[in-house]
């Protein structure tokens, strides 16, 4: 599997050229991608400004001398590659299965051509079976929490290291454990109108690409945006 996901994120690196500002994303798949940039930085002489999507990134880019830049003093972002933890046909993902959904969005909002990285386990008929995850503030997070209960969402509070996870932006995540989402663009329309809910972890109608590698090579899927 982490050979998939190598040469996953080495194949979303060849579309970075110079002069480019890079959002480099977070998790598994996507740290193959900033890996093979830094190389690139190192060996090739490129020329980029990274914009990370987490604390974790941020290191791994700083240790691989990659330049760096805010994403509030930019004002666009040509390429964007981060992982995906679920892809339906339909090019909807659930993404945050390693905390940085809220993030990862922000910088994925002002990107010209947005690509995911995963393996072919990622390819779905519907999302839901991979919880959802839901930043919420900390404050009215247990009131939230009943919320979801009550709905049938089957919610659990993230932890790490026995206590709760705490995020980047200090917020906590809530897991649904939806099994299926029949509707995930009414779906994630509901959960931002939740008061408390900062983020959501439904990446719906965002994608231009999707990088899948699998056991019969590596395919590129567009999504016709």
């Amino acid at each position: 599997m982490e050979a998939l996901k190598k040469i996953a994120g080495v194949t979303a690196a060849k579309y970075v050229k110079d002069g480019m500002t890079v959002g480099l994303g977070t998790g598994s798949t996507a740290y193959f991608f900033v890996e093979e940039i830094g190389r690139r930085v190192k060996e090739e002489g490129l020329k980029v400004v990274g914009v990370t999507t987490s604390s974790q990134t941020t290191a791994q880019a700083e240790g691989l001398g990659i330049p760096l830049k805010a994403v509030d003093d930019i004002d666009m972002i040509d390429i964007t590659v981060d992982g995906a933890d679920e892809v339906d046909k339909d090019f909807n993902g659930i993404k945050g299965g390693g905390g940085a959904l809220l993030m990862e969005k922000i910088v994925a909002t002002p990107t010209k051509e947005y690509i995911w990285v995963v393996d072919e386990s990622k390819l779905v008929d519907q999302l839901g079976a991979f919880k959802l995850p839901v930043e919420v503030v900390q404050y009215g997070a247990e009131r939230l929490f009943r919320e979801f209960d009550k709905a049938g969402y089957k919610p659990s509070f993230r932890e790490k290291d026995g206590s709760r996870f705490v995020t980047d932006m200090k917020n906590f995540i809530i897991d649904l454990d939806l099994g299926v989402i029949e509707n995930p663009v009414a779906f994630g329309h509901q959960l931002k109108n939740m008061v408390g809910v900062v983020e959501h972890g439904l990446f719906n109608g965002m994608v231009n690409k999707v990088i899948v590698a699998g056991k019969d090579g590596v395919k590129v899927l567009e999504s016709g945006k």
